[in-house]
């Protein structure tokens, strides 16, 4: 049973955390009072929030902000939500992809684009709900472990809050992420390693410091909570509607279940139509232990060792990833990956065909939706959705070396003209 009704956590103000019931174990189904706990008591399991909705209308979400808090009924934070500083992320664009559509032959495609967020990553969305409960249960160091762009997002939304903020990051990352964080915050602190070595780190300093807020550990199930704010949002844009297919891309895999979990929610609250949809996964081959796993037609993740130019998707031992196998073959989805070279072409793909600039998770997302058309996965008659998770000038290295000047001519029509380019 509960501990604790929603908003009557003991030592913390009524309604800080809205509608949310408590946390839930999401393997055996205990529920434990919300509060910095991101574990199962009982059998180790994850938690996450669990919630009484209210009756909540098309109308009142459409009141609401232009950012993530008109969603904020379905979410883990009190009512007065706006009156704390924070980035106010979210209601980014979804761009009808015409272009890329033709050049995919899908039908209908749309590419939700979270490169436009504060710090130009679909993490902003997270971490202002992570912020929320750190501020909320009296956080006194705001920090987190990353592969780039959420470190970003985490030393903006500290310094927007007035909190100090530490960031852990790979001390291979690319150098636009670190300046992007370390402008932000002067505790930037790179740690030799991979990023699951950078997690178990920040793991061991959660569990000896007093009044540190992980935003990806001990406050991870409210932090994740914001990813469903991709979906209402999606849901909301095409008219209240779910598609008919959305491909995301797999890192820890928190994203793609909580796309899945907004969609259910806006089902049961009778905010959209009950519909099939199916949800696919994309990961880089240097680091693909969910997709090797699914199409190996297991349930075990093997942890891999990463190695791949897209950094923001290099977590070798995804904490999610069951649930995104459980959940691309319970909607009739997939998990795929491409190599390096096709993540490079998705990038150039997306930027030439809709004037997108993506990272290379983006690049990564784009290229497998190409190979899970080539393999008949994707149905190319239904409608389609892509998320572009991050802005591509953070990630520069990745396709700098195969673009740039189609040639050099001195200043004369004639050596334009030699050019063939007119």
């Amino acid at each position: 049973m509960p501990a604790a009704g929603p908003g009557t956590v003991p030592g913390v103000r009524e309604g800080a955390f809205g509608n949310a019931r408590s946390l839930l174990c999401r393997e055996c189904g205990h529920e434990v009072e919300l509060g910095p706990s991101y574990a199962c008591p009982e059998c180790f399991g994850p938690l996450e929030v669990a919630y009484d909705f209210p009756a909540v209308t098309r109308e009142e979400i459409e009141a609401g902000p232009r950012n993530i808090w008109r969603y904020k009924a379905l979410l883990p934070v009190p009512t007065d939500i706006e009156t704390s500083p924070n980035t106010e992320p979210g209601f980014t664009r979804l761009l009808e992809a015409r272009n890329l559509g033709r050049e995919l032959g899908i039908e209908k495609l749309w590419v939700k684009d979270d490169s436009t967020n504060p710090t130009n990553s679909f993490k902003d969305r997270v971490v202002a709900c992570a912020l929320s409960a750190a501020r909320e249960l009296d956080a006194k160091v705001f920090a987190c472990p990353s592969t780039g762009n959420l470190a970003n997002a985490v030393a903006a939304a500290g310094a927007r809050a007035g909190m100090k903020t530490v960031v852990f990051i790979p001390s291979n990352l690319e150098k636009p992420k670190q300046v992007n964080s370390a402008v932000y915050t002067d505790s930037l602190v790179a740690v030799e390693g991979n990023y699951d070595d950078v997690n178990k780190l920040a793991q061991e300093i959660a569990a000896e410091e007093e009044g540190w807020a992980f935003v990806n550990v001990n406050v991870r199930p409210f932090y994740a909570e914001g990813s469903k704010t991709l979906g209402y949002e999606i849901a909301e844009q095409l008219g209240w509607r779910l598609p008919d297919q959305v491909v995301i891309p797999v890192a820890s895999g928190s994203q793609l279940t909580k796309v899945h979990k907004a969609f259910q929610e806006l089902i049961k609250l009778g905010l959209v139509e009950a519909k099939p949809y199916k949800i696919f996964g994309a990961q880089a081959t240097g680091c693909s232990p969910v997709s090797t796993a699914y199409k190996a037609g297991v349930d075990a993740i093997r942890p891999v060792k990463p190695d791949t130019i897209a950094k923001s998707l290099a977590i070798g031992n995804p904490a999610d990833g069951i649930y995104v196998l459980d959940i691309a073959r319970e909607t009739g989805g997939a998990v795929d990956d491409v190599n390096d070279d096709e993540v490079r072409e998705g990038i150039l793909l997306l930027a030439r065909t809709e004037g997108v600039f993506t990272e290379t998770a983006g690049g990564t997302t784009v290229a497998v939706t190409r190979k899970l058309v080539q393999t008949g996965q994707l149905d190319t008659s239904l409608e389609t959705v892509i998320i572009n998770t991050g802005m591509g000038l953070k990630t520069l290295d990745a396709v700098s070396e195969q673009v740039g000047p189609a040639a050099t001519i001195k200043a004369s029509y004639a050596a334009f003209a030699d050019t063939g380019i007119a």
